[in-house]
């Protein structure tokens, strides 16, 4: 397998793209309002950017490219960790091999099917199944997770869908993992550069560097539509990690005719037993995450951009005007956490403790609609599909009243107190939607949730 991340390209391009002027720095954000992304030189120029007025123009630009693809909605869900028992040894993860006395745990049916009703029971209708890597979660166990998450219930409740975040498959492993109904197949690189990815995995699997590079090539080979790319950011010096996504999507794009759905941008934070952790090798700022957001935004605009709880709550605010179009809320990391409502660290740290309530709360009061929405994975908006409508921004249409739809019905089930203050809010955004049918049809709908229909979308 040939390694398509050419890091000695990418040092070219930040090394020749550096003080850029205001213009050419205008000249590159105007282009990325027509919507069809930029090159990696491009981002490079916006990366190297540090000049305060287009910096601003940057951030109003990425808040502006999101609104116009896909509104103002912010898709919430949260992440369930089926084990962390793990054969790799990463030197910045909690679940890392050898860290010590660490109890590990691999969650069985039951314990799967609790843990989906406590996430039932706070209002979530999407999830990440996330796993570390061993030989006890392989496709058997996989498939049996999905079809208890999906056949677990709670009132009104159920999830209805899994995305997920495991160990690299075969080709007739994720050809069933495709048959299990999942949304997107999600595989962090962690980095993208070479040396440092094999200082930081020292044994399992992990440690090689082309197999986790190509696992995404693999998957949609397998017919799998969406897939999830990601950096975790502090590994590396930011700008070559974000170069090395444009540059992974691109191979996507290239190889499959899709980019990826989604790209992740967590940032290291601290994990038990892990010094790495603790003390960032490349210490990644507010600001800087700031400018790695917007620009990814700028550059991919189709993509939805990921933010988890590991920032704190008032950066997770700010974040949000930025580009991020899905977010975690009320997670936990530790296998077992949410039916046993347990607060001890899991594979990191999070900084954002917020429940799910508390986080829609603080959305709706910044003028965004949360969104449960899971329309698009069964109505076959996937893929090629679902690229043809975000692309141009014509995805927008369906997200929008989806997203009303989805946050009614959870002020229903779940937070009736919160409804009378975002009445206006979801009037407003209903008055929004540019086709007279469509609006009538979303009114209609919500009246129909209020007389006991549920799962209502377009």
């Amino acid at each position: 397998m040939k390694n398509f991340i050419n890091e000695d390209k990418i040092f070219d391009i930040l090394e020749k793209m550096q003080s850029p002027s205001r213009q050419r720095v205008e000249t590159i954000i105007n282009k990325s309002l027509t919507l069809r992304g930029l090159s990696p030189e491009e981002a490079a120029v916006l990366l190297n950017c540090d000049e305060k007025v287009s910096l601003n123009r940057i951030f109003e630009t990425a808040k502006q490219i999101k609104e116009t693809i896909y509104g103002n909605r912010l898709v919430l869900f949260a992440p369930l960790y089926l084990s962390n028992r793990c054969v790799n040894n990463c030197l910045y993860c909690g679940f890392r091999k050898e860290r010590l006395n660490a109890e590990t745990q691999l969650l069985d049916t039951n314990e799967i099917r609790e843990e989906t009703k406590a996430l039932i029971s706070q209002g979530h209708k999407r999830l990440l199944i996330v796993s570390s890597e061993n030989p006890a979660v392989n496709i058997d166990y996989i498939e049996n997770a999905i079809e208890t998450v999906y056949n677990t219930k709670e009132g009104n409740g159920g999830i209805r869908r899994v995305n997920i975040n495991v160990a690299p498959m075969g080709v007739e492993d994720f050809k069933r993992l495709k048959q299990t109904g999942i949304g997107t197949y999600q595989l962090f690189q962690e980095t993208y550069h070479g040396d440092t990815y094999s200082l930081l995995h020292t044994s399992g699997p992990k440690s090689d560097y082309l197999k986790r590079l190509y696992a995404c090539d693999i998957a949609q080979s397998a017919g799998i539509d969406d897939i999830g790319i990601g950096a975790l950011f502090g590994l590396y010096d930011y700008k070559f990690e974000v170069l090395a996504l444009l540059f992974h999507t691109m191979h996507l794009e290239e190889v499959f005719g899709v980019g990826p759905h989604t790209i992740s941008v967590p940032r290291l934070e601290q994990a038990q037993g892990s010094n790495i952790a603790s003390a960032p090798p490349y210490p990644v700022s507010d600001a800087d995450l700031k400018k790695i957001i917007a620009v990814l935004r700028l550059a991919v605009p189709y993509t939805g951009i990921i933010l988890s709880t590991r920032e704190n709550a008032a950066l997770r605010n700010e974040l949000i005007y930025l580009g991020v179009s899905q977010i975690s809320a009320g997670s936990k990391t530790l296998p077992g956490s949410y039916s046993n409502n347990k607060n001890e660290q899991g594979q990191f740290s999070i900084s954002d403790e917020r429940s799910l309530s508390e986080v829609i709360e603080d959305m709706t009061d910044r003028g965004f609609v949360p969104s449960f929405c899971t329309s698009c994975y069964r109505t076959g908006r996937t893929g090629e599909d679902f690229m043809d409508l975000a692309k141009p921004g014509d995805i927008k249409n369906f997200c929008q009243p989806n997203a009303l739809l989805t946050f009614e019905e959870y002020l229903l089930d779940y937070n009736q107190e919160l409804a009378g203050k975002t009445k206006s809010l979801i009037t407003s955004e209903i008055s929004k939607i540019s086709d007279p049918k469509v609006r009538q049809m979303t009114s209609d709908k919500m009246k129909s949730l209020s007389h006991g229909k549920r799962d209502l979308y377009f």
